[in-house]
């Protein structure tokens, strides 16, 4: 059974940081590509940042940011842990949502949620100005 397990949420004020993780258990083989998610109320759930080996680049393991994020937001895996890890700096209002951990066992090549098969529940970030 695979799970991905989400922490490290919390309220914070602009400015702050906050390290997210995601624990990983089950069949991680599976868990070639892995990627930070965030929804907002009333929003789509959009692509933050992404980790794994990359259809584009021949297969390189490479790092993805949205450009909201880009220079605030550093996105690692641990392999012998199994953990994804966000550390979220410089934190905005516009931050605040629910953050979920995803993967899939394919080769990252979409930052679209469709492209992800496996997904945490969610841990809540809130940014106050």
């Amino acid at each position: 059974q695979v799970q991905l397990v989400e922490s490290g949420g919390g309220s914070v004020q602009t400015g702050g940081s906050l390290t997210l993780t995601c624990a990983a258990s089950g069949a991680t083989r599976r868990f070639n590509c892995m990627a930070w998610f965030r929804q907002a109320p009333g929003t789509e759930r959009d692509g933050v940042a992404r980790i794994g080996p990359n259809f584009s680049k021949n297969y390189a393991v490479s790092k993805y940011y949205a450009g909201s994020v880009k220079g605030r937001f550093t996105i690692s895996k641990d392999n012998a842990k199994n953990t994804l890890t966000l550390q979220m700096n410089s934190l905005k209002p516009e931050d605040t949502g629910m953050y979920y951990c995803a993967a899939d066992p394919r080769y990252c090549y979409t930052m679209n949620s469709v492209g992800f098969d496996y997904w945490g529940q969610g841990t809540q970030v809130t940014v106050s100005s």
